[in-house]
């Protein structure tokens, strides 16, 4: 997992970025649309929009904004798009596996916005459960080294999570990620509320399950390939099972 917690890291760094463009708010926007319609309008019955919700709230999104997704979703206010999730599959250059998760209101525009990004960046479409199989679905919180509450070290978060189901805390550098089953996400999550550990986001995210090693110009293309696929508004998630080293990643963060 030493290359997936890497790549977390760079990833956490580009949401700081997309944030500023407005693409990160547009897409928590989303997702708390749909997990309004899903599980209900109500955070204390829906972990899924709760979580969501706390997400969105810690990328500053504002709290209008919120609400009104909330009330889109749960039908207490018109306008809601009727989303669904289509999951794409292919392989970027040099083999490595990409996982693409859309909430779209219209799959053929998805589905050509995702082709046309594969086709210009040197990589391929691949047919349903190719590259699936390479990813497990694991629940994912972030937890920052110094948050509202002081600062907590490695020790002290996995004393808070180890017996609600934690596999293993990973050090991102400014922050731990904790890893779970998808289904103790919850689980993981209210440990540390109960604890009074400050997180900055939970959900449940594909990691990769081997890794394929890449040099700095694999990486470059690697990471333009995402690009293209983040620049669509229908794309939500983009997972990639590449390592590179921290050499390779810091000139990735300069360029």
């Amino acid at each position: 997992m030493a290359g997936h917690s890497k790549w977390a890291t760079t990833k956490h760094k580009k949401a700081a970025i997309d944030a500023k463009r407005g693409k990160l708010f547009a897409r928590l926007i989303k997702n708390i649309e749909v997990a309004a319609r899903t599980g209900g309008g109500d955070p204390a019955g829906n972990p899924t929009l709760y979580d969501a919700i706390q997400k969105a709230k810690k990328s500053s999104v504002p709290a209008d904004n919120i609400d009104r997704a909330v009330k889109r979703g749960s039908g207490a206010e018109a306008g809601g798009a009727d989303y669904e999730t289509i999951m794409y599959e292919g392989y970027a250059p040099g083999g490595v596996a990409v996982l693409v998760e859309c909430l779209s209101d219209n799959r053929n525009r998805a589905a050509s916005d995702v082709r046309v990004a594969f086709t210009r960046n040197g990589g391929s479409l691949a047919d349903p459960g190719s590259v699936s199989y390479l990813f497990n679905r694991k629940g994912v919180v972030i937890v920052p080294k110094s948050g509202e509450n002081g600062s907590v070290d490695e020790e002290t978060v996995l004393d808070a999570v180890l017996d609600a189901g934690a596999e293993e805390v990973n050090d991102l550098g400014e922050s731990f990620e904790v890893v779970s089953e998808a289904g103790d996400l919850v689980a993981v999550r209210t440990a540390l509320q109960q604890a009074g550990i400050d997180y900055d986001s939970a959900e449940a995210q594909f990691l990769p399950s081997m890794e394929v090693e890449v040099d700095l110009e694999g990486a470059r293309k690697v990471m333009r390939l995402i690009d293209a696929l983040e620049d669509s508004d229908d794309v939500q998630n983009v997972y990639a099972n590449f390592d590179a080293s921290d050499e390779i990643l810091a000139a990735l963060d300069e360029e």
